[in-house]
């Protein structure tokens, strides 16, 4: 039996991450190991530990890691926690194979102690480009790290290759955000509206914004404050705010929204709706609002359209459904007004999800069998010089 250890770190993580969780864990061949850190054990970010066992997963180890503040000393200083936090648990447990999810200073932080172990590492998602912000250096920094790579489209499989990996060990999957759009069980429209506290005949959008970590300090207070004031423009729409993760200058953030929605009946905020209510709220809503990755990702697939807010995203491929604005209050207002037209509102509906067909975690568990042998891989990877062509 394969010992595999799946991280997560954040809500959004585990949210993509729960159909390949669940295929492994009901897989003959593998024995799950699930690993939570990070915002999933602090009070503040909602202790989002709890879905993973409501969801019916035993949770192998937790491992505490993050720090009550939001400083760029203090994301070093968790990622040094979780880097002594992890060399323990690889000392205790030695997982035949790490899969990881993204590009977040926390998955750095236990990548570099699973290499340390001589733990080979599966990496979803590399290749991606998000120009904004300072996930774009960690992921490449992960698929060096990493000996097996899944990418969600066929460009982004490309550019691990030109990274040095060798084409044999990657693979594109899709992204898993369409799986669970096709498999979990959505709300009908009533429950999920009665649940967030909004009447069911009023439009609402769905709203995610979280720190552009490559900017200034001010910037997110900044750009928040330019978000609320475009949303202070339509109180004849709802809003439903989900929070900030755990990033740099992402409590300011949180402070804002918490602030703005005490005053504004037409906003609510939520810590964590959890990927059912999430997904389901995408279903029915007018439209999504944000730099998010899931109004790239996911909202596609549900033919609603997408105002994208400055450079967090910038990079990634995009379906036709999205509209691209400046964080300044007035680009975010006309973005809006577009995006609610008739005309775009029908653009969307036929828009094409660029990111697979909602197979992924079976396209995962079918590559990592035709490998072969995962007890005894040799970590030794040789550059792929892009001389040689692929086969």
């Amino acid at each position: 039996m394969i010992n595999i250890a799946i991280l997560t770190a954040t809500r959004s993580e585990y949210g993509l991450l729960k159909p390949l969780i669940l295929r492994i864990k009901e897989d003959p061949d593998f024995k799950l190991n699930l690993i939570v850190t990070g915002a999933h054990l602090s009070p503040e970010f909602g202790l989002t530990y709890k879905e993973i066992e409501n969801d019916g997963f035993d949770i192998d180890k937790k491992v505490e890691m993050l720090l009550s503040a939001d400083s760029p000393a203090s994301i070093s200083k968790s990622m040094g926690l979780a880097l002594i936090g992890f060399a323990d648990y690889f000392t205790e447990q030695k997982p035949d194979l790490l899969i990881v999810l993204g590009d977040r200073y926390e998955t750095l932080a236990v990548a570099l102690a699973a290499m340390n172990q001589k733990i080979p590492i599966a990496h979803l998602y590399g290749g991606e480009t998000t120009e904004g912000a300072i996930d774009e250096s960690i992921r490449h920094v992960l698929t060096k790290l990493s000996y097996f790579h899944f990418t969600s489209t066929k460009e982004y499989r490309e550019r691990v290759i030109q990274l040095g990996e060798d084409p044999k060990r990657v693979k594109v999957v899709g992204g898993l955000g369409i799986e669970n759009i096709k498999q979990e069980r959505l709300l009908p429209k009533e429950e999920f509206t009665k649940y967030v506290g909004i009447d069911n005949d009023k439009p609402y959008v769905m709203v995610t914004y979280h720190p552009v970590t490559l900017e200034n300090n001010q910037s997110s207070e900044i750009q928040i404050n330019e978000l609320l004031k475009a949303i202070n423009k339509y109180p004849e729409i709802n809003f439903l705010i989900t929070k900030a993760n755990a990033d740099a200058h992402g409590r300011i953030i949180n402070q804002k929204i918490d602030e703005y929605v005490t005053k504004h009946t037409h906003a609510k905020s939520f810590t964590s709706l959890g990927m059912q209510r999430y997904l389901s709220g995408l279903k029915y809503s007018s439209l999504v609002l944000g730099n998010s990755s899931s109004g790239i990702l996911e909202a596609p697939s549900f033919g609603i359209p997408t105002v994208n807010i400055g450079d967090r995203q910038k990079g990634r491929i995009q379906a036709e459904s999205i509209i691209n604005c400046s964080p300044i209050s007035s680009s975010i207002e006309q973005a809006i007004k577009k995006a609610l037209s008739p005309k775009y509102i029908k653009c969307a509906a036929r828009a094409v999800n660029p990111y697979g067909d909602g197979n992924t975690s079976k396209k995962i568990i079918e590559f990592l069998k035709e490998f072969g042998e995962l007890k005894n891989i040799n970590l030794k990877k040789s550059f792929y010089d892009l001389g040689v062509k692929d086969e």
